[in-house]
């Protein structure tokens, strides 16, 4: 790849699109092994500068213009006030609700601009998507309102509020621990309440500003912060909320790591190596079973996937959480920063990157022992004050990723916890001519091929930003769910060879402003409100859409999709085995998967209703 100009495509643009789809897949697949997404350096400096010039730098300049303690100038105290916790964990809230975090740029769709969520979000008319609809009362429709939009002012005023706030100084701490400051408890009561009201009214807000991670800290940070500033507070009170923080950020590893075991994870490690810019291709390529024959994961890759990811995220958290000794926790602190710069250094499609910044940093804070800090001898489970204190500590923190995990149909991938575990809801959009640019009668919307063809500092040509766009379509392939997908688009449609296909991630973002991973963005619900809004015909735009797989050891090997047509609503349902995705390669060479049928509805009928028009569902 160039400084300013992407990877140069595999062969001509405009013989690419005229070949087969299976082709098609097999040869961007094969091309990502080496070259990744293929995005222009210049994008990766950009991105470089936003993780550590507009969050860490900024962020802790803030931090230093609101505290004692904290000073930009001295790194050393950058480790050893845990304000600093606060403080960057309310500001990353921030950058990321308004859209300069994880969904920020072209690794997660947006590429002119690079922007979305505020411009959505502060738009009347715009798709808003309610979690239980007309269930809570004031809460129906998809259009979002001016009371939406004023709403989600306040949230962004009540995130503004905590860090600007003064911190004010924590009285008592244990011995061996230096001067203490807090954000003041009732800066976080506005966003406790307001972020909630938001996210009854539209998830994709609540799920924007990642308020499973940030929400507990906050909430922590009101309650069991008042006690620690209280003046009848000892050092114990601060000793609680300290291992409270801990725990929180345990939590997120151990639910993440859990979430990977299976035979799903294994298949996201070699694309995400292959998206490394500057990483040898004798690298990229051992990940690789025997490319380009044979793209499935290789020992190698397992090796990554399972040792090097779902090991370290389940037992060095459990060790941080329950050691005592302070060198074992400075050395798991350390393993846990590598683990955080090895995934931000591949620059994967749509990960949150200044997140790993801030966990791989508060690892460091909070069990490097720096300083004057946070000494695991002293400030660990065993010694919290009120042991009872725990258990609804604990209860609130894993509610989400065990029902997520039993239930996922349920519940968010993000509260989840299964963060990048390559088990997803997703889905693939088949379009007929023609409908992808109907999406442009959207409010704000503007779909990917025409932002690329206006993208700087190298806008492409039409037949380059297809060929582009086609490239994610492949990288959903190399994954287990993608093999899934396409069999059953390849079963449904007869005229496939004709029509648009677009990853639904994708198009979640020009639609809804923002997506995450989270294929419950982009379900029926949207698609009915596309539908509502441009009145297409049956056919004309029909999603292969599937569930993440439920915790493997409890219910088996069934995944379950579904056909979903914007005219018609969902057609089919069924279940593959995840066995039959992960042995085929991704352009499926065998031909589809085998589908079980599980629900038709009736008068439906594969290659026939959704193509020539027969057959209407009743």
């Amino acid at each position: 790849m160039g400084f300013l100009t992407p990877s140069p495509q595999p062969m001509p643009p405009a013989d690419f699109l005229r070949l087969p789809l299976q082709e098609r897949i097999r040869l961007l697949a094969v091309n990502w092994v080496d070259d990744g997404f293929g995005t222009p350096r210049v994008l990766h400096v950009v991105y470089v500068l936003k993780m550590l010039g507009l969050y860490f730098a900024v962020g802790l300049a803030i931090t230093s213009w609101t505290t004692d303690y904290v000073s930009f100038t001295d790194p050393g105290t950058w480790f050893d006030n845990v304000v600093v916790y606060q403080k960057l964990a309310v500001w990353l809230m921030l950058l990321e609700v308004i859209g300069l975090g994880g969904a920020f740029g072209p690794l997660c769709g947006h590429f002119a601009p690079m922007l979305g969520n505020i411009r959505y979000w502060l738009r009347p008319g715009t798709i808003r998507m309610a979690p239980w609809g007309k269930r809570v009362p004031l809460t129906g429709g998809d259009e979002r309102t001016v009371v939406d939009v004023l709403l989600y002012v306040a949230v962004l005023a009540s995130l503004a509020y905590p860090l600007l706030a003064t911190a004010e100084r924590v009285t008592l701490v244990p011995a061996g621990t230096g001067p203490q400051e807090l954000v003041p408890p009732a800066a976080f009561i506005p966003i406790l309440v307001t972020m909630p009201l938001m996210g009854l009214r539209d998830k994709v807000v609540f799920l924007a500003a990642r308020s499973e991670q940030y929400l507990p800290i906050m909430l922590f940070s009101a309650t069991l912060g008042a006690l620690a500033l209280s003046d009848s507070a000892g050092a114990d009170d601060f000793i609680n909320l300290v291992v409270a923080f801990k725990i929180i950020i345990c939590i997120v590893w151990i639910g993440a790591g859990t979430s990977k075991i299976g035979e799903h994870f294994v298949n996201v490690v070699p694309p995400m190596v292959s998206n490394t810019p500057g990483q040898l291709s004798f690298v990229k390529r051992l990940h690789y079973r025997n490319e380009p024959d044979d793209l499935r994961p290789s020992r190698f890759a397992w090796f990554m996937a399972h040792v090097g990811g779902t090991t370290v995220e389940l037992i060095i958290p459990f060790v941080l959480l329950t050691t005592t000794n302070n060198t074992i926790a400075m050395l798991g602190a350390i393993a846990m920063l590598i683990f955080h710069i090895f995934i931000t250094s591949t620059f994967p499609l749509a990960v949150p990157l200044e997140w790993n910044v801030y966990f791989g940093y508060i690892a460091i804070v909070l069990w490097g022992g720096f300083g004057d800090g946070f000494d695991a001898s002293v400030y660990n489970i065993w010694d919290c004050s009120e042991p009872l204190l725990l258990i609804p500590v604990f209860g609130l923190l894993l509610f989400g990723p065990v029902l997520g995990n039993l239930r996922p149909d349920l519940v968010s991938f993000l509260p989840s916890m299964r963060q990048y575990a390559g088990n997803w809801a997703s889905a693939v959009w088949a379009m007929k001519p023609g409908v992808e640019a109907r999406l442009n009668e959207l409010p704000a919307v503007e779909n990917q091929v025409d932002q690329l063809q206006r993208m700087l500092p190298t806008p492409l040509e039409h037949d380059d930003a297809e060929m582009t766009l086609q490239k994610v379509g492949a990288w959903r392939a190399m994954h287990s769910q993608g093999r899934g997908l396409y069999s059953v688009l390849y079963e449904h449609l007869d005229d496939i060879e004709s029509r648009t296909l677009r990853e639904g991630e994708f198009v979640c973002n020009v639609v809804l402003g923002w997506n995450f991973g989270d294929g419950h963005l982009h379900d029926e619900r949207m698609v009915a409100a596309i539908q509502k809004r441009l009145g297409l015909a049956p056919g004309d735009l029909v999603v292969a859409y599937c569930e993440s797989q439920p915790t493997p050891w409890r219910r088996g090997r069934p995944q379950h999709y579904r056909v979903i047509d914007a005219a018609l609503g969902v057609v089919e349902r069924g279940t593959w085995d995840v066995r039959d995705c992960v042995k085929e390669q991704p352009w499926l060479p065998n031909g589809p998967i085998p589908l079980e049928v599980g629900w038709t509805a009736t008068g439906y009928r594969r290659q026939s209703t959704l193509t020539t028009g027969k057959d209407p569902v009743s």
